[in-house]
């Protein structure tokens, strides 16, 4: 049988759990694959640890350069992560002809348009299933499935730490901090979270999701960011009394002529699916013409949902090896010469709902001056509620509005907060729901 040599760059969590399953299901995926995957090198700093695998003599090495020069691998996985040593070792693997497999979101995010070039120059392949949604194949169905249909939109939960903290204050009415320390206690969040609850995580893998259901350029600069970390128990307990979950979302939408691209919290009915994903888990829906909605839920992290992310990209190449050819999937869903820089919309001219908290003061006439403003903004309110809470005298007002544009939402808003009865910054919090975004302000 064919032998296909690869090697691993990096045998923390995800590199192990690679290793582990080409130990472990070694002759299934041969049987699938008609070929042999061996394992030829394997880089890491530790190569004296115990990681659970026997490898064979000669494997293990502490020069990851004996990897991306050796003649014989033909496939090479990069699993160290970070930014500059993981692009010079990619780079010198694609000089030597070798196909890569990687996980390395913030990486394909910042450096991706530089590297995909360089691998189609070279008429290789590079695969990064593994880098948005762990196990689940997104890329994969964005690129092969619904090759036939036009993407309108893909809207997800991809990262679990932020969701299982949303979790924890939705279920147990804890602070954004307590939540967090849960999620350091039990694995989900690292000593410095900024990755995650800021967003960026997210956003690495939004630009990635859109430059493949597009046909555009990789583009995270322009990619609006917002973390979890101002959500308050308060402001989730008031999305539930109106039916709504409050999830970070990753939204991608095109018009045709541009691009939304935008990360951050927002309130989602009980009755769409997504409000659903709980804990650590991740979810995709695609919306397209020809399927209408559809939806992939999964693991979006761990060793092993992404190591078998990782394993179904080698395979892919695998297989194009075996039977001679190139690779038959281009890299970003698009043939190079059709990969336009499309714009990505400016926040501004974003328009949706929206839900304003104000803590304001128990004054006649309140309610009715922060409405004019509101109006003279061209913001419609659907529905206002003055709970009976106070402090410091103050009271929370809580509002849905029609759909509006963001820009004039800030105006009003920076307006409002300059009112000597508004004793703290306004909260705003974007709403995403289907069916109130198509019936618009005529409600």
């Amino acid at each position: 049988m064919k032998q296909i040599h690869i090697g691993i760059l990096g045998l923390g969590t995800v590199g192990t759990g690679i290793a582990r399953l080409l130990a472990e299901n070694g002759e299934l995926i041969s049987s699938r694959l008609g070929a042999e995957l061996h394992l030829k090198k394997a880089a890491d700093l530790d190569i004296e640890r115990d990681r659970g695998i026997d490898f064979a003599p000669g494997v293990l090495t502490t020069d990851p350069y004996a990897v991306v020069n050796d003649p014989e691998i033909d496939i090479v996985l990069e699993m160290i992560g970070g930014m500059d040593i993981a692009r010079e070792l990619i780079m010198k693997g694609i000089e030597n002809g070798k196909h890569i497999v990687t996980a390395n979101k913030a990486l394909l995010a910042t450096r991706g348009n530089e590297i995909v070039g360089r691998a189609a120059q070279k008429g290789l392949s590079l695969a990064f299933e593994a880098s948005v949604g762990g196990c689940m194949p997104i890329i994969k169905t964005i690129r092969e499935s619904l090759v036939g249909n036009n993407i309108h939109a893909v809207t997800g939960i991809l990262n679990g730490t932020c969701n299982y903290i949303l979790t924890r204050i939705a279920g147990e009415g804890i602070s954004f901090e307590a939540a967090l320390e849960m999620a350091k206690a039990e694995g989900y969040a690292e000593a410095n979270p900024s990755l995650d609850v800021d967003g960026y995580d997210t956003a690495h893998k939004l630009a990635i999701l859109s430059a493949i259901a597009f046909g555009m350029k990789i583009n995270y600069e322009d990619v609006y960011i917002e973390g979890i970390a101002a959500l308050t128990p308060m402001d989730i307990e008031f999305a539930a009394q109106c039916g709504y979950r409050i999830k970070l979302l990753a939204i991608t939408k095109s018009d045709g002529k541009s691009v939304e691209a935008r990360v951050h919290p927002a309130m989602i009915p009980f009755t769409d699916l997504l409000s659903n994903v709980s804990g650590s888990m991740n979810a995709v829906t695609v919306t397209a013409d020809a399927v209408g909605d559809m939806i992939l839920y999964g693991h979006g992290a761990g060793m092993m949902p992404t190591a078998s992310a990782a394993i179904g990209d080698v395979v892919d190449i695998a297989r194009c090896i075996v039977a001679g050819g190139a690779m038959r999937v281009p890299m970003l869903g698009y043939q190079m010469e059709h990969i336009r820089e499309i714009p990505i919309k400016p926040m501004d001219e974003i328009e949706t709902h929206y839900y304003f908290r104000f803590s304001a003061l128990d004054k006649p006439g309140v309610l009715a001056r922060i409405a004019g403003i509101l109006g003279e903004h061209d913001i419609s309110i659907k529905f206002v509620h003055q709970t009976k809470r106070r402090t410091n005298g103050a009271v929370p007002v809580y509002m849905l509005t029609h759909q509006a544009r963001e820009a004039q939402v800030k105006q009003a808003l920076d307006k409002i907060a300059e009112f000597d009865f508004i004793p703290e910054r306004p909260v705003l919090i974007r709403i995403e729901a289907p069916e109130e975004q198509k019936s618009g302000q005529g409600e």
